[in-house]
């Protein structure tokens, strides 16, 4: 038995089972509101669908990259950042 293990993928996600941490968010949202609704299997159909949708857009790309879409696409609200000029004032801002 060694005494150090060195990891293989220093740069790998943290993972939940098969999933990383935003595909499982994605995913166990839609699900857990069918059981609340005691719609269990629309919210797994949902769950299922939302995981294909998420990782159809994501494709490769990392987690930072929908942070940003979202930060250009969506209200100034979202990420509750006071701080920041508006979505449409960020091009004037510099």
């Amino acid at each position: 038995m060694e005494r150090y293990a060195i990891p293989k993928h220093l740069d790998d996600p943290e993972l939940i089972g098969f999933w990383t941490l935003d595909e499982f968010l994605v995913m166990v949202t839609p699900f857990i509101w069918g059981i609340l609704a005691s719609h269990i299997v629309i919210g797994l159909v949902f769950s299922t669908v939302a995981w294909f949708g998420y990782r159809k857009l994501r494709a490769g790309r990392s987690m930072a990259w929908i942070l940003h879409f979202g930060y250009w696409h969506l209200p100034g609200e979202f990420f509750a950042m006071k701080s920041f000029p508006p979505s449409h004032l960020r091009v004037l801002a510099g």
